[in-house]
């Protein structure tokens, strides 16, 4: 089955991008996912091709208007009806990996990418069904790249695209934690050596080194995580 992605964007040109190249660009050559773009200006109705206004109650920038993205994501609708709709913006929930794994297990996805001060709060209303996400506490000048960094998270976990079948389970996430450290030949750079468990050959204990290593760095860097991995485990 092909993972199917449909984006809607201003910026139609702005893909695949990099998703072009390296394990994703060799992945859609193979058509283990395809893409097709919507340009959301084809729904507009005035001559100008106008798709925002000025925001209601005054202020600065411009809004996405809600009748013109409603009729553009009705169209993605009935052409992939059975795909999850993300909304990228900064007030939508952050992505998690158990959330990407659960879209790449899917038959695809339909991305809306938002750009100047965000959408009109009424499509939310009128579509419950478009899930508002982010993917940081940042803000970005579009949703486009954030739709590129989705596809890429979903891409890599199709059947076949990684070489290696637990490359994708013995990563950050997956677990619940952070990735243990990693390292690789020469032995010695720097007067740094790798490990001495990595060099042992006993599985076991490189094993339990790299779940150790595991906990202390989430503990250390990512306090938010850690307490949910505890609380999992309680």
């Amino acid at each position: 089955m092909t993972f199917a992605a449909t984006i809607l964007t201003l910026y139609p040109e702005m893909f695949p991008g990099p998703l072009r190249l390296s394990l994703a660009g060799r992945a859609l050559e193979e058509q283990r996912w395809s893409l097709d773009t919507i340009q959301m200006r084809d729904f507009a109705t005035d001559k100008h091709r106008s798709v925002d206004d000025t925001p209601a109650g005054g202020g600065a920038g411009m809004v996405l208007k809600a009748d013109i993205l409603g009729a553009a994501v009705d169209h993605a609708i009935a052409q992939q009806p059975k795909a999850p709709i993300l909304a990228m913006t900064p007030r939508g929930t952050p992505i998690t990996q158990d959330r990407i794994r659960e879209l790449s297990a899917g038959p695809g996805v339909t991305i809306l990418c938002g750009r100047f001060e965000g959408f009109d709060e009424r499509l939310f209303d009128a579509r419950p069904q478009i899930e508002q996400i982010s993917v940081g506490d940042i803000v970005l000048s579009g949703g486009e790249p954030a739709a590129l960094m989705i596809l890429d998270a979903c891409i890599r976990l199709l059947p076949g695209v990684m070489g290696a079948a637990s490359s994708g389970t013995e990563e950050s996430f997956e677990e619940g934690l952070l990735e243990y450290p990693q390292y690789t030949r020469p032995q010695e750079w720097e007067g740094r050596t790798i490990p001495e468990v990595l060099r042992s050959g006993d599985h076991a204990k490189i094993a339990a080194w790299r779940k150790t290593m595991a906990e202390d760095h989430t503990r250390l860097r990512r306090p938010d995580l850690w307490e949910r991995y505890r609380n999992a485990r309680d």
